[in-house]
C-alpha cells in the first residue's frame, strides 16, 4: 500500500486484490458490463455494495411500474384492495400489503365449548374470511361462562362479540351472510370501524390460576405428614435386592399408635387407607398393607417417577377427583386445544401454538390430577375413552416436550420413555397400547417390559381386543390416524366413524388387474387383533366405501380368479405438523 498526499493531507490508495484471490460475484440475476466489473476494482465502492444500489434501483422503478398499472386497471386494484400482493423482480420476493382508508380497527371475541358443531362453524368462518379473533371456551375458563350469561342473558354458544357490542350466534350470523348486496361487508367494517378501547369488551384470555378450582388437601393428609417426617426412610436389603428409600409396615405402624394413642388394629387400617390412596405401596406390588416387616414406599419414592412428566417434584396432595370427572375434563380441554391449533380435518397439528397456549397450561396442570386417581371405578366404555385420550394427550406433549428423531431404536424410547403416573403407577404410550387397550394380548415389543409394578394393571386391561382401538390412537406421524378425543357415551360409534375416515384417507388401496390390496402397515404390526388375511379384507369391507368394498367382493368371490395378494404400504414417520 501507498501512501500520496493531496493538500497537506495524507490518503490510503487502495490497491487491486490479490489475482489468486477469488472475485467477488454480483448479486443473482444482474449482469455487470467488463467496463462497470474494471471500475469496481479502481473505486473505493465494493462491488457488491454497487450491484446492490443497482439492484435497489432497478426493484423500485419495477415496484412504481407495478403499482401504475394497478390504478389503471381498477378491476385489478379493486381486487387485491384488501389483499397482499406479491412481486417477483430480480431475484428477490417482496410483499406490499396495500392500505385501505376502511382498515379494521376492532376486535372479535368468540365464546364457544368443545366439541360444539355451531362453535366449530362460526370458527371456520372467521378463520376463512382472515379475521383474528380471541376464543374463550367456557369448557377450558369455566368461570367465564358467568360472564357469557350476564352478558347475553344465556349460556348457549356460540356467541360473538364485535368490540362490546353483542352479534348473536351461528343464526345471526347466517342471516347476514345471507342478506346480499355487500350487507354482511358493510356491517362488519361499520361494528370494527373503531379501535376498541376501554373494559367493556370481553378480555382475551392471559395466563392465570384465578379461574381454577380450589380443591382441599387430602383427608388423609394429616396421617402422611407426620409419617413422612417420622418414619426411617433408608434403602434395605429384600429378597437378594437393594430397595431403596422404603420402611417396614411395622414401622409405619408404631408411628400411628404413638402419634394418635391409637390401637394396633386402628394403625393397620389407616395403613390400608393410605395404600388405597396410593400415597404408599408395597415396594413389588404384591398386597396393599400389612402390619410386619414388609417394605412400603411412598409415591414420590418410586423409582419411575422421575420419568414421569406429569410429575413436578412432588406428588399432587389433593383429595382425587373421580375419574370420570377427570375424563370428561380431559375430553373437554384437548377437544379444545385440537379445534384451536389444527387443521379442520385433524390432518396437521400446530405443536409450536399448542406449547405456547393457556389451553395447554391448564392441560399440564390437569395431568396431576392422574396421580392417585381411582381407576378400578371406570366403566368398560368409560375406560377405553379415558385411555385413547390419555394416549393422544401424551403424544402431543410428548413431541412438544422431548420430540421424536427418525431413527427405529429412538422412535421405540419415544414410545416407552415418555411415561406418566396414573392411579399411582407408571403409564408410557407403549403400556396404555398393548397393556390396557389392548388388554396384554401380545406387546408390539417382546424384550420391553412395559410395567414395573405388579398385576394391578392388568385388572383395567380390556378383556377382548378390538382392533377398532387401533385407528383411534395418533402416533404424531403422517401415517397415522389423524388425532381426536372420546366420549365414554359413544366411543364405539366413533372408533368405527375413525375407522372409516382412516381407509377412505388412503388406508386402503386396490389394484384390481394385479389382484393386489395395499393396506396401511398398522394391520400388519398389530395383524393378531384382527382376523386371518381372508376374513380381514371382509371385516374391512365395513369400513370402506361401496366402490372398494364392490372391489373387494369381486376379488373374494368364487369367479374372483385366484388368490389376492396384501402388500402393506411403507409408513411416514414425519410428524404430522
Amino acid at each position: 500500500m501507498k501512501e500520496t498526499s493531496i493538500n497537506g493531507r495524507c490518503l490510503e490508495k487502495t490497491l487491486p486484490p490479490h489475482p489468486h484471490l477469488p472475485k467477488p460475484l454480483p448479486p443473482r440475476g444482474v449482469r455487470v458490463s467488463s467496463e462497470e466489473s474494471t471500475h469496481h476494482h479502481q473505486s473505493s465502492i465494493s462491488p457488491q455494495k454497487f450491484d446492490m444500489m443497482k439492484l435497489i434501483r432497478q426493484s423500485g422503478n419495477a415496484i412504481s411500474k407495478h403499482l401504475s398499472n394497478l390504478h389503471e386497471n381498477d378491476d385489478v386494484f379493486s381486487k387485491n384492495l384488501s389483499d397482499v400482493t406479491e412481486f417477483k423482480i430480480s431475484g428477490v420476493k417482496i410483499l406490499v400489503k396495500l392500505k385501505t382508508e376502511e382498515e379494521i380497527k376492532g376486535k372479535i371475541t368468540l365464546f364457544s365449548r368443545s366439541n360444539c358443531r355451531d362453535s366449530t362453524a362460526v370458527r371456520s368462518f372467521l378463520r376463512d374470511r382472515g379475521f383474528d379473533f380471541s376464543e374463550i371456551n367456557v369448557d377450558v375458563y369455566t368461570h367465564r361462562e358467568h360472564e357469557l350469561i350476564e352478558r347475553t342473558g344465556s349460556s348457549q354458544v356460540p356467541q360473538i362479540f364485535f368490540n362490546e357490542k353483542h352479534f348473536g350466534g351461528l343464526t345471526a350470523l347466517n342471516s347476514l351472510r345471507n342478506s346480499g348486496g355487500g350487507e354482511f361487508d358493510r356491517r362488519i367494517k361499520e361494528l370494527l370501524a373503531e379501535k376498541c378501547c376501554g373494559d367493556d369488551a370481553p378480555s382475551p384470555v392471559i395466563y392465570g390460576f384465578d379461574d381454577e378450582e380450589v380443591v382441599g388437601d387430602d383427608e388423609m393428609m394429616s396421617f402422611v405428614r407426620v409419617l413422612r417426617q417420622k418414619l426411617p426412610i433408608k434403602d434395605r436389603l429384600m429378597k437378594m435386592k437393594i430397595v431403596k428409600n422404603c420402611f417396614s409396615g411395622a414401622e409405619m405402624v408404631e408411628v400411628l399408635i404413638h402419634h394418635l394413642d391409637c390401637g394396633r388394629k386402628q394403625a393397620v387400617e389407616i395403613g390400608k387407607k393410605l395404600a388405597k390412596k396410593h400415597f404408599i405401596h408395597h415396594v413389588f406390588g404384591e398386597h396393599d398393607f400389612e402390619d410386619g416387616s414388609h417394605y412400603y414406599r411412598f409415591l414420590e419414592h418410586e423409582p419411575f417417577i422421575s420419568n414421569c412428566y406429569n410429575f413436578r417434584g412432588s406428588t399432587n396432595d389433593m383429595e382425587p377427583q373421580d375419574a370420570v370427572t377427570v375424563g370428561q375434563k380431559l375430553f373437554k380441554i384437548m377437544t379444545a386445544i385440537l379445534e384451536s391449533y389444527s387443521s379442520d380435518d385433524r390432518s396437521r397439528v400446530d405443536y409450536m401454538r399448542i406449547s405456547q397456549s393457556e389451553e395447554f397450561r391448564r392441560y399440564l396442570n390437569l395431568a396431576q390430577d392422574l396421580q392417585r386417581l381411582n381407576l378400578l371405578e371406570l366403566s368398560t366404555e368409560e375406560k377405553l375413552a379415558f385411555f385413547l385420550n390419555l394416549y393422544n394427550a401424551m403424544v402431543i406433549h410428548a413431541l412438544i416436550r422431548i420430540g421424536r428423531s427418525d431413527g427405529m431404536i429412538t422412535r421405540r424410547l419415544f414410545f416407552t420413555d415418555f411415561q406418566y403416573v396414573v392411579g399411582g403407577y407408571s403409564y408410557s404410550l407403549n403400556s396404555i397400547r398393548n397393556n390396557i387397550l389392548r388388554g396384554g394380548h401380545r406387546k408390539l415389543y417382546p424384550f420391553i417390559k412395559p410395567f414395573i409394578r405388579g398385576n394391578t394393571h392388568h385388572e383395567l386391561g380390556l378383556q377382548k381386543p378390538n382392533p377398532l382401538v387401533h385407528f383411534g390412537l395418533c402416533d404424531g406421524a403422517k401415517s397415522s390416524p389423524v388425532v381426536r378425543f372420546f366420549t365414554p357415551q359413544g366411543v364405539e360409534a366413533q372408533l368405527k366413524r375413525a375407522a372409516r375416515e382412516f381407509f377412505r384417507n388412503g388406508g386402503i388401496e386396490v389394484v384390481l388387474d394385479k389382484r393386489v390390496v395395499h393396506l396401511s402397515r398398522i394391520i400388519k404390526w398389530y395383524k393378531d387383533d384382527f382376523s386371518e388375511e381372508k376374513k380381514l379384507l371382509k371385516w374391512i369391507m365395513s369400513y370402506v366405501d361401496a366402490n372398494i368394498a364392490g372391489l373387494l367382493t369381486h376379488l373374494l368371490g368364487e369367479d374372483g380368479g385366484g388368490s389376492v395378494h396384501i402388500v402393506y404400504q411403507d409408513y411416514d414417520w414425519s410428524i404430522n405438523s
